[in-house]
């Protein structure tokens, strides 16, 4: 049986800052050594070359092995997933997630938060929008479920991923050994990359069958519910991160899931965090959570159709700002508007992530006697 878990948000003053991180260290909240997956939003441009991800990835990694006893090595295998871009009121910050000494946490046979990762096979830059890629990432999927202690599908509620994208340099990469590649535009890759990984969780979880490589970003009924798919250029393998519940476990956190039908949809949003265990009114309020929100994670996507609920957009024709912030902006503003806190990991491109123009929501909640206290500054 895994060790429950301690989850926490803490904001990012700047570009390079990991103090939260060290002041939950420092506080004895967590042990250095006992953090096993970050999650969290910089304030680069989210696209290709957004060096914020590396520059806050490094900082956070330097923590841990300032404070802990890990190699060098071992602190690399950590998972930390960031997702470039904080349009609108989104706020930088990073969830961290870390187990609890055998004991230390309180016992119950409800079903609590548990965490599980695993690393793919290497990702060729032919691999990324086929089959291939769906496969090797489905099995990732299942290794790190496992770990988590998961025997239930259903208990999967978020499944957070980092994956290459396509460069200039992997693209003639694989000319040079006689393959081809879904496309050479290598922003294009990202909405590519994040939506075949995607397919491959469904598959992974019994949501579909193994898609054709003729459906992959045509057939957009095929989705995933608990999908959250991010790419970038600082691996070439899927980086994967299970979160579900189990029972026995222990500890004073769970995790629920839903899905937003649209840009607008906050009902999404608050059944995700009743499914996590929160009771709330018909027409709940900010005011309603009580401090026992510790975050929620969202996907979101431009609908298709260039429409929200009849009603037209422009966002696909833009030239001057690509759609990618715009919907991340106002979904963001949505999230921002339910929690109360600007704080939300909101992240754009979620083909196949949730239904078409929607996106999955993970809601993660102190179910503990005490709350921690979230929204935090």
């Amino acid at each position: 049986m895994p060790d429950a878990i301690e989850v926490r948000k803490v904001a990012i003053e700047h570009v390079s800052d990991a103090s939260g991180l060290a002041e939950l260290i420092d506080s004895g909240i967590m042990e250095a050594d006992r953090v096993i997956a970050v999650i969290g939003k910089t304030e680069g441009n989210g696209g290709v070359n957004d060096y914020t991800r590396i520059i806050a990835d490094r900082a956070f990694r330097e923590i841990l092995m300032a404070t802990g006893g890990r190699s060098a090595e071992d602190v690399k295998q950590i998972p930390i997933v960031w997702s470039g871009g904080t349009d609108g009121v989104i706020s930088p910050h990073a969830t961290v997630f870390a187990t609890v000494a055998p004991g230390a946490a309180a016992q119950t046979d409800e079903p609590r938060l548990t965490v599980g990762f695993a690393m793919s096979e290497t990702l060729l830059p032919e691999d990324i929008g086929r089959t291939a890629m769906v496969s090797k990432v489905a099995a990732a999927v299942t290794d790190a479920m496992q770990r988590a202690g998961i025997t239930d599908t259903a208990d999967v509620h978020y499944v957070q991923t980092k994956t290459p994208l396509l460069t200039i340099h992997t693209i003639r990469d694989a000319k040079s050994r006689g393959k081809t590649v879904w496309t050479e535009h290598t922003h294009k890759s990202m909405d590519l990359s994040n939506g075949c990984t995607a397919l491959g969780i469904g598959v992974a979880l019994g949501e579909l069958e193994m898609p054709t490589d003729e459906q992959v970003m045509h057939d957009r009924s095929l989705y995933s519910s608990v999908a959250s798919c991010s790419s970038g250029v600082e691996l070439d393998r899927a980086q994967v991160v299970v979160v579900g519940n189990a029972r026995g476990v222990g500890g004073r956190y769970a995790i629920g899931h839903s899905v937003m039908r649209d840009a607008l949809d906050q009902d999404g949003i608050w059944e995700a965090i009743r499914n996590a265990g929160l009771e709330l009114p018909s027409r709940p309020h900010p005011s309603d959570l009580e401090g026992r929100l510790v975050n929620v994670f969202l996907k979101c996507e431009v609908s298709q159709d260039g429409l929200v609920r009849g009603r037209r957009n422009a966002m696909l024709d833009d030239s001057d700002v690509h759609w990618h912030r715009q919907i991340k902006s106002c979904v963001g503003g949505v999230t921002a508007a339910v929690t109360g806190d600007p704080a939300v990991f909101v992240s754009v491109s979620a083909a196949h992530q949730g239904p078409d123009g929607g996106g999955p929501v993970a809601a993660i909640v102190d179910l503990g006697d005490e709350p921690t206290g979230y929204p935090s500054p």
